[in-house]
């Protein structure tokens, strides 16, 4: 289970630096999230952290279980 929360926090973090480096570069932010919200730039770096934590959780798991083997 925590494996594929890993995946669902690489794609969330995917989105969250999509939408700070659209706006960074662009004049609004890129990826699916800015299709339904409007998500200030602070709010897609927390969009971004949040999916990296998520992530690096789901892959200690993996971690753990290679260790268990």
């Amino acid at each position: 289970m925590r494996e594929l929360v890993g995946i669902a926090g690489i794609v969330i973090a995917i989105q969250g630096a999509l939408g700070v480096c659209g706006r960074i570069v662009g004049e609004k932010p890129w990826g699916l999230l800015q299709q339904w919200f409007d998500i200030p730039t602070p709010g897609y770096v927390g969009i971004a952290v949040v999916g990296l934590v998520l992530a690096l959780w789901g892959e200690s798991a993996r971690i753990a279980r290679r260790k268990r083997v």
